[in-house]
């Protein structure tokens, strides 16, 4: 389910712009569900209220609108979902996808610019450096490279006088406007804030104008600077460098294994012209989902979309040439050697989110991690003490495609990463040879409900749920029948999928050591 990736299964790492915060997996995957369960008949109507308040349609041009109207309060909050993600970057390009969302923020050629006709020309020389700067390191030319590189960083400085610093997230918050941000995965982009409900038709000013005719070298530069070093600061973290062997390890053709941050050599590389084409292939208007929730009307939100984002031009959707990962046949290990708290990781294959157990993995995930009452919560943390921190994941580190179940745990002082695998696997295995008692399934469930409720009750997570249901499922309404899909989950489904998912054949782990260890 998607909601999984809210609440306790997030992809181990999520690029953001705006805010530039620091995301780490221990920080991501971490939860603590101490909410209260709720009854399926006390969510229920709430959910069917909410289904009658929806209004869907596609422009000729085929982008997608999905309106909830909610008119608790004066605010909206929107989401321009991008179907495209790090999967979608050709080898030798990753990062990528990151990059564009970042400059996504510096405007168009007509705003975060003082004289677009002075500003052009100026980065149509940077372009050209840029590139006979690339030929003459490839071609061993240091004088070259030295000279060339002084005549870069002064027509840097005159194009920079040009520019209105972020004049777009400026215009945003003098209006009222909150929470501008963005957020890249493997799956998908997505781009979102909230403004006052008077201001809907500013918010369709905007955000038709962001890509519509964006000008991406403006700040190119400053920014590949910015990624590279966010990239870097990775790399420093060791659980950080551990998710990616371990996904690397677990991958071996489908682009599920690469960083969303993208490779550090590929960044380097990467060109005004690598984005722009980037751009245009793959953010086309039948592409773009936009999900609008709160306090408007639907009819006068359906005649400002086409009045501006019916200017797009239509263009045939790009399909990536995803390569389809083949089944694992033996257990793959890594192992890294850093100076860390020892941390031990287990995943199985599984199928994507469209798939007719996906409801079962939650389930299984539920019960194994990692709220109190979970099982290996109370086996690891509570009764043995082996691990000082525990967390999973039904799905990751996307769900588009078939993914992993993942389970993860630090030591306690004096104890292995052997020891936990030892106890993980008894756990998993009572899975596959003892029934689910009744009463344990019906907790899971009722907490399960709980966190749907909880989650849908902001504007927000409705707008990024109802657009990701819509993009990845084919329905919006997809995501209003997934307690019928919970409810219907037996402790045979569970047994079941246990024993064609957790076995050795498909187990791909990874332990993180500290050098002497």
């Amino acid at each position: 389910m998607i909601l999984t990736i809210l609440w306790w299964g997030i992809v181990p790492e999520v690029a953001r712009t705006q805010t530039q915060t620091a995301f780490t997996p221990q920080k991501l995957l971490q939860t603590n569900k101490t909410q209260t369960p709720a009854t399926s008949s006390s969510i229920q109507p709430y959910l069917d209220e909410a289904v009658k308040r929806v209004t869907e349609f596609r422009l000729d041009n085929g982008l997608k609108f999905i309106v909830l109207e909610r008119h608790q309060a004066p605010v909206v909050s929107f989401v321009t979902y991008a179907d495209v993600g790090a999967v979608d970057e050709p080898d030798g390009k990753t990062g990528m996808a990151h990059v564009l969302e970042h400059l996504a923020f510096k405007g168009t050629t007509r705003i975060g610019t003082k004289d677009y006709k002075a500003e052009k020309p100026l980065l149509d020389r940077l372009e050209q450096l840029d590139a006979q700067i690339q030929a003459a390191k490839a071609d061993g030319k240091k004088d070259e490279v030295t000279r060339l590189q002084a005549e870069f960083e002064q027509v840097k400085l005159q194009a920079a006088k040009l520019i209105k610093q972020n004049e777009f997230g400026q215009i945003v918050r003098q209006a009222g406007g909150q929470n501008l941000n963005a957020m890249t995965s493997r799956d998908a982009t997505l781009y979102f804030y909230s403004f006052p409900a008077n201001k809907l038709e500013l918010w369709m000013s905007l955000e038709s104008e962001r890509f519509l005719e964006p000008e991406f070298r403006r700040e190119f530069y400053q920014e590949k600077d910015v990624v590279l070093e966010e990239r870097l600061q990775y790399q420093n973290l060791p659980s950080a460098v551990m998710w990616e062997k371990f996904f690397e390890t677990a991958f071996k053709v489908h682009p599920y294994r690469r960083p969303i941050a993208g490779y550090e050599e590929d960044l380097r590389n990467l060109t005004p012209k690598d984005v722009q084409q980037f751009f245009e292939t793959h953010y086309v208007a039948s592409n773009l989902t936009i999900a609008i929730v709160g306090d408007v009307n639907p009819a006068e939100v359906k005649k400002l979309a086409q009045n501006y984002f019916g200017r797009y031009k239509s263009k045939q959707k790009t399909v990536s040439p995803i390569p389809t990962e083949p089944p694992q046949t033996q257990m793959r290990e890594v192992t890294l050697h850093l100076p860390s708290q020892p941390l031990y990781l287990e995943g199985y294959h599984r199928p994507a989110l469209n798939h007719p157990d996906d409801a079962v993995y939650d389930i299984i995930g539920d019960l194994l991690c990692c709220g109190r009452t979970s099982r290996l919560y109370k086996s690891l943390v509570e009764q043995q003490q082996l691990a000082s921190d525990l967390a999973g994941a039904s799905s990751t580190p996307g769900n588009k495609y078939p993914n992993l179940i993942v389970l993860s745990a630090a030591t306690t002082s004096g104890h292995t990463v052997d020891e936990l695998a030892a106890v993980l696997h008894k756990e998993i295995d009572k899975l596959k040879t003892e029934p689910v008692a009744v009463t344990e399934l019906q907790r899971v469930k009722h907490q399960v409900r709980a966190n749907l409720l909880a989650s849908l009750k902001s504007n927000m997570a409705m707008a990024e749920q109802l657009s990701a249901y819509e993009v990845k499922t084919g329905s919006w309404q997809n995501l209003f029948k997934y307690l019928d899909e919970i409810a219907v989950v037996t402790p045979a489904d569970i047994e079941r999928v246990a024993k064609t998912t957790f076995t050795p054949e498909n187990r791909t782990v990874g332990k993180l050591l500290s050098p002497e260890g």
